[in-house]
């Protein structure tokens, strides 16, 4: 089966005190336009299933691909993010750009210091909840809809990587697993896919043209 790894598109900043409770944005009005471009790319790559993070930049950002194919998207909580339940959500390449500690901290792997699980326990979380997805789709190919966060740490397994953090994966950037029918290890295919947003020329000033 092919397993498509989605994250998310551009989600609202929300600063800690805002909002009550986790912070849970939706999509910027690029994030929007981005989610529009990725149904439409993928609409025929033969996707079977399409299966979400239980937060709202995630369910929204699949919307459009569902349409498109008629397909109601499967909630899993397995695919949620590690700081789920933090009072803000400051987009991670802001917090890179301003070299900002709780940038540091996100890469040193102390995501408790951020509101975030345990890597550790994060990983032992996901991989699960990844594998039992291919299992129920054996032969099948499924888009899951989700987080950075969740994207590193599954295939940093699938590579044998250590560090949980390794690579940068952009909005709505797709990123295929091949798992064979019999079991055994999977293999990474794509990293990192953003044609739907190069071919349509997105702008990196934050202008999106068709």
């Amino acid at each position: 089966m092919e397993l498509l790894l989605i994250r998310h598109a551009e989600p609202v900043r929300i600063e800690q005190g805002e909002v009550e409770g986790p912070a849970d944005p939706g999509l910027t009005d690029r994030g929007t336009e981005q989610a529009t471009r990725l149904g439409l790319w993928l609409a025929g790559d033969g996707v079977d299933a399409i299966i979400t993070s239980p937060l709202r930049r995630a369910r929204e950002t699949a919307a459009p691909l569902a349409t498109v194919l008629g397909i109601t998207p499967e909630i899993d909580p397995g695919v949620s993010e590690y700081d789920a339940t933090s009072g803000e959500y400051i987009p991670i390449e802001e917090l890179r750009a301003l070299k900002d500690e709780r940038w540091q901290a996100t890469v040193e792997g102390r995501w408790d210091d951020v509101g975030g699980m345990d890597p550790v326990a994060f990983q032992a979380a996901v991989v699960p909840a990844m594998d039992s997805i291919i299992d129920r789709f054996a032969g099948a190919k499924v888009a899951v809809v989700c987080h950075g966060g969740v994207i590193n740490v599954y295939l940093a397994r699938v590579l044998g990587i250590a560090q949980p953090l390794w690579f940068h994966p952009e909005y709505t950037s797709v990123h295929r697993v091949h798992a064979a029918r019999s079991g055994g290890p999977r293999s990474l295919a794509s990293l990192n896919e953003l044609a739907h947003l190069v071919a349509t020329r997105d702008d990196p000033t934050g202008e999106c043209s068709p």
